[in-house]
């Protein structure tokens, strides 16, 4: 009898089926797929989870309203409670106000150098860095869901979390569980779906909130513990469990970092690693390219001071991630450095700082560092960017801080609940709701517009980008004053405004009237701080 099922656009659509005939050990003897066929006749491949005893289960999300034909194909063929199974999805169209769903998931077009939803509108990346977020230091529901609301709140679009493989921590440590335990058997044996299930909880409640699960497979080294093979197998249950929710995949965390322990003593020995490291990954990425037909946008967390499309294969990658430094205000000129660089590769993708100093981290990364570290990054081509606060990414509790790290020394105990509170994630919010009244996606990079201005030899001066015509911002450190914006067109009239980064007050700074070289010498802003100094025409904005 043909199964009916009822959904909407965008929206998964779950079901399961049950083997009648027993497997020892289903997770390894049998994979289970969804063959789905829209109503325009596209066919799509989608794998199934494994659910634990006999159970496979599936998550489809149609992308268009109208019926849509599947059927099982079982790599066990002569198992008939397995292979064949058919059956249709009625999709409506989606009549809610969850943007992600009624957007579309993200995607990235070739040649783009933004990232968009599935309809086209375009899609702001700000970030936040929840890599042990599945643990159970952060409790499920009460803490997780305070945490969401509160980024939520400050206008955080994603959050980048490990799915269980995590770093700074050996295999099997305690601190990696969660309720039910840790992600696999032991030696690697299988997966245990009881994991999954509590983190199942927790990216429903991501997506539910608006705010997109960059899904981080597992840190780099442990490519070496399980092997390719495993960690195809690791990759496939991911796709498998949530690739039709709106989501973005990260294939490991600082790609060719060797575990913190190893010993690879030689330059020939550091470089034999990076290069069966790097090969590894990319063949991994090819794999989970494939295995994901619903398209989910793919990168990698590179090392420090590295990019992603200099960690892999470039051809697997949908855009550029970066990872800059904790070493307070000194990360600015490699920050810069790596923004510019990638911003300027052909072809052209979306790069994001992805790993910038964290707030408090060392005792250092203050809140005005937040800001400094959002601005000239989006200013110079950024088009996104991730923040991180030192207590969140490890999940320290306040009964019991995360502890040290392999190498011995602990990166900080202050508790969660306060770190979600540091003053710095509400500072980059408010940066970027500013950048959101425009056509953000638009903006590029013109240092030359402000004076003084950045360059290798000081990073501390001002930064500028923008539309012609339009808009242009501009950014200036603590104790430097904007001494003329440059380049200003004939016949367009800039109404201009000081902007404060630290609590989001507007200060007029009247109509920006060029001379007879394009130049204009803006009003002193009123306090010595940090400032941004936007000139708008009239209907710059979109909201």
């Amino acid at each position: 009898m043909t199964m009916t099922l009822h959904g909407s656009v965008n929206s998964v659509v779950e079901w399961g089926i049950r083997s009648g005939r027993p497997y020892r050990d289903p997770f390894n003897e049998v994979e289970v797929d969804v063959v789905v066929i829209d109503p325009d006749g596209v066919e799509r491949r989608v794998p199934a989870y494994w659910a634990g005893g006999q159970e496979w289960r599936m998550r489809v999300a149609p992308s268009m309203p109208g019926t849509h034909r599947w059927v099982t194909v079982c790599s066990d063929p002569s198992n008939s409670s397995l292979d064949g199974i058919d059956g249709v999805i009625e999709a409506v169209p989606y009549d809610g106000s969850n943007r992600l769903i009624r957007h579309g998931r993200l995607r990235i077009q070739s040649g783009s150098r933004h990232v968009e939803h599935s309809d086209g509108t375009p899609f702001l990346w700000l970030g936040d860095t929840w890599w042990m977020s599945l643990t159970r230091r952060l409790s499920w529901p009460t803490d997780f869901q305070i945490l969401a609301a509160d980024r939520v709140a400050k206008g955080f679009t994603v959050a980048q979390i490990v799915a269980g493989l995590y770093p700074d921590m050996g295999a099997y440590d305690e601190r990696g569980a969660n309720e039910a335990g840790f992600p696999w058997e032991p030696d690697w044996a299988r997966i245990r779906p009881s994991y999954y299930d509590m983190a199942d909880l927790r990216f429903q409640w991501l997506v539910r909130s608006g705010i997109v699960p960059c899904i981080v497979g597992c840190w780099g080294y442990y490519v070496h513990w399980l092997g390719v093979e495993k960690m195809k197998q690791h990759w496939r249950y991911l796709v498998a469990r949530y690739s039709a929710f709106p989501v973005v995949w990260c294939l490991c965390g600082e790609v060719t970092m060797p575990y913190y322990l190893e010993p690879l003593p030689t330059p020939e020995a550091r470089q034999d690693y990076r290069k069966r490291t790097v090969a590894a990954w990319s063949e991994i990425g090819r794999y989970v390219r494939s295995l994901d037909s619903h398209g989910n946008p793919i990168t990698v967390h590179p090392g420090g001071g590295e990019s992603a499309r200099e960690s892999v294969d470039e051809d697997i990658l949908d855009f550029d991630m970066l990872q800059t430094g904790h070493n307070d205000r000194r990360s600015l000129p490699g920050t810069v450095s790596q923004v510019t660089r990638s911003y300027g590769r052909e072809p052209s993708k979306p790069v994001i700082n992805a790993e910038p100093c964290y707030e408090g981290i060392a005792e250092g990364g203050r809140e005005e560092v937040m800001r400094l570290l959002f601005w000239t990054c989006m200013l110079s081509g950024a088009m996104g960017h991730t923040y991180g606060a030192n207590g969140i990414w490890q999940v320290n509790s306040r009964e019991k801080p995360y502890g040290p790290s392999p190498h011995g020394s602990s990166w900080g105990d202050v508790p969660w609940e306060d770190a979600y509170q540091l003053p710095g994630s509400k500072q980059v919010g408010l940066g970027k709701a500013l950048i959101a009244r425009y056509r953000w996606w638009q903006f590029e990079p013109h240092p030359e517009w402000v004076e003084p201005r950045w360059s290798d030899q000081n990073h501390m001066l001002g930064y500028a980008a923008g539309i012609l015509g339009q808009v242009r911002m501009l950014f200036v450190p603590s104790f430097v004053r904007v001494q003329r914006v440059q380049g200003l067109e004939a016949g367009v009239a800039y109404r201009a405004y000081y902007f404060d980064p630290k609590e989001g007050g507007e200060y007029d700074a009247g109509a920006a009237e060029p001379d007879d070289q394009g130049s204009w010498r803006p009003p002193s802003p009123p306090r010595f701080q940090d400032w941004v100094l936007v000139l708008e025409a009239e209907n710059a904005r979109v909201a």
